[in-house]
């Protein structure tokens, strides 16, 4: 009785205990991805005109064969920090006539709010916004339309300059003097380009 006493208790304290399994606990899902809405895109700085397409011929009421009015332009928002807006208008290929670009148009101190200017800009110094006109080529004040010798056609080039400056010029000033005062102030610029043909 007393061996198979033990060997019952022998065999009870051998018995494997049941050993507890880990339950595996399931990954945690990322938390999704914040998407931000895309940043807005600056509309690029633009100069057109209603009276002609870049590249096309200027109609000849803007010229010295017609009304040598100025024409209209129309430019988009300037950058912010903009003090003054500078318009110059020159011709290139007057180069191979005069041996100079020939300035036909030089506007400054435009008020930065200002996005166009109308046909026909009076040829004053100064004008009722506090606007002033420079020296052209031939030595006026304000605009001189297209003029190139009979037969030729030359691109005349219109040039917009967002400042971050006011100009201490006096009208008169030279297109040399204004490119000068603009120097290291150009937030951005703009250029159109317009043909003409003499007849």
């Amino acid at each position: 009785m007393l061996i198979v006493l033990a060997v019952g208790l022998s065999s009870c304290s051998s018995a494997a205990a049941p050993v507890a399994t880990a339950i595996p606990i399931p990954p945690t899902a990322p938390p999704a991805a914040t998407v931000l809405p895309p940043l807005p895109t600056a509309q690029p700085f633009a100069l057109t005109s209603p009276a002609f397409e870049a590249d096309a011929l200027i109609p000849a009421r803007y010229s010295c064969h017609g009304d040598n009015l100025s024409p209209p332009l129309a430019w988009s928002a300037p950058p912010s920090g903009t003090q003054g807006m500078v318009l110059v208008m020159d011709d290139p290929d007057a180069v191979k006539v005069v041996g100079s670009v020939w300035d036909h148009w030089l506007l400054f101190n435009l008020p930065a709010n200002v996005l166009s200017v109308a046909e026909g800009v009076p040829q004053k110094a100064e004008l009722p916004d506090g606007s002033r006109q420079g020296q052209n080529s031939s030595r006026g004040i304000g605009y001189g339309g297209p003029c190139p010798p009979s037969g030729q056609n030359h691109g005349y080039r219109f040039t917009i300059y967002a400042v971050d400056t006011v100009l201490a010029l006096k009208s008169g000033a030279t297109k040399a003097e204004i490119l000068h005062a603009i120097d290291g102030h150009i937030l951005a610029q703009a250029q159109l380009v317009g043909r003409y043909a003499s007849p």
